[in-house]
């Protein structure tokens, strides 16, 4: 018995269900089928991302798989649990995946903290946890082992390209950002692009995940920047509902301050309506990647739910296409030759081409620089491309990032 199954905490049985054109079966399910466990956070603020992460983890595997859902001769079965956000459930429920329902694979979490809290036990029991949606640097940074590996981006990426959009000699920029792992390391990556580029970061504020009054710490905001020379802008790092909309409704353009931010759902991509200016970078939005993996997803999401792909359903797509590709390279579910099929994959996905670097397991992604646009009678904005920021150019310039530490 492991040190981890000595403290392993007993959790309610979770509900298994499997994907289309698989039958119903019993927990204890077939010897030949190839099991994955997709453990999200369903149940708290991240819950839009993990109800993208489960439709496309089921989009992605039927794409793979040209509708058979299977892989390399076996069924798929997907064990579906929820973490609620809380790291110690999280690691139970990896555990269980892994010793009880005897779980080929992991995917997820939503959340980066209960993801970090995963992790260990992937290396224990020498099985790959796939990451799909949670963004921590540290993920496949100084908190990796070779048994995770992440599809989707991380903070560093998008925080390098935010400021690789907006930094320039001569300008101000403050940071409002999540007090979280994914708001910390994403704020510090920024700050030191930021500056090499010859702006100034005046001010970093970081809120709780669960914030809904912004008005004491935007006016602390406004006041470092308002009265600065050359472009001022607050750059809004924000996973969830974002505080966009209060911000703006504080009229921060009366003192000359543009507001920025990060990619949000399409929910919460309202907010950003009649923001003047508003600019940022994005992973994905459905109608800025033009190849057959998005194509298809975007017509079979509005054909099923009569809505077009979000950026987590886009990842979890990509999560499960690297995860076909894998077990078909290996030749099966040993986890040893699973971990290093992964290795320095290069594929198309629903974000673009994806390549998997070698040594950490993460995936180099392109980001798209968009300026938000209101369009009168629509329920949302429509971001507009200003630029493609490539994933080698990024993973570049998070390289000297590092060095420099």
């Amino acid at each position: 018995m492991t040190g981890i199954t000595k403290r392993r905490v007993r959790t309610a049985r979770s509900s298994v269900f499997l994907l289309t054109a698989i039958c119903c079966v019993s927990s204890a399910a077939f010897a030949e089928d190839f099991k994955i466990a997709l453990i999200t956070s369903t149940t708290g603020a991240f819950e839009d991302y993990a109800k993208q992460a489960q439709i496309g983890l089921r989009l992605g595997l039927e794409y793979a798989t040209k509708g058979t859902m299977k892989v390399n001769g076996r069924s798929i079965v997907v064990i579906q649990k929820d973490d609620q956000l809380k790291p110690d459930r999280a690691r139970a429920l990896i555990e269980e995946s892994f010793q009880d329902d005897k779980a080929d694979i992991a995917v997820g979490s939503t959340s980066s903290a209960t993801t970090l809290a995963m992790m260990p036990v992937a290396e224990e029991f020498k099985k790959p946890l796939v990451v799909d949606v949670a963004g921590a640097d540290s993920i496949t940074g100084n908190k990796w082992n070779r048994y995770v590996i992440r599809t989707g981006r991380t903070v560093g990426q998008e925080a390098v390209a935010s400021a690789s959009l907006l930094a320039e000699k001569g300008a101000s920029i403050a940071v409002l950002a999540q007090d979280y792992v994914f708001g910390h390391e994403s704020a510090q990556t920024f700050k030191s692009v930021a500056t090499s580029a010859g702006a100034t970061v005046v001010d970093e504020e970081f809120l709780p995940l669960n914030t809904t009054d912004f008005t004491g710490i935007a006016q602390r905001l406004f006041n470092a920047l308002k009265d600065r020379p050359g472009k001022k802008i607050l750059w809004v790092n924000w996973v969830g509902a974002s505080p966009i909309a209060k911000l703006n409704a504080m009229d921060p353009a009366r003192y000359g301050i543009e507001l920025a931010t990060t990619a949000a759902p399409l929910s919460g991509m309202a907010a950003y309506k009649g923001v003047p200016n508003l600019k940022g970078v994005t992973p994905y939005y459905c109608e800025l990647i033009k190849n057959p993996q998005n194509q298809w997803l975007v017509a079979e999401h509005k054909k099923r739910f009569n809505s077009p792909p979000d950026v987590g359903t886009a990842f979890a797509f990509d999560a499960a296409l690297a995860i076909v590709n894998a077990v078909n390279k290996a030749a099966g579910p040993d986890s040893e030759k699973l971990a290093a099929a992964f290795e320095g994959m290069s594929f198309e996905g629903s974000t673009g081409e994806l390549t998997i670097r070698k040594d950490n397991h993460q995936a180099l992604h392109d980001f798209y620089a968009v300026t938000y646009t209101t369009v009168p009678g629509a329920e949302q904005v429509l971001p507009k491309l200003i630029k493609t920021f490539g994933g080698e150019q990024l993973d570049s310039k998070l390289n000297s990032v590092a060095a420099h530490k």
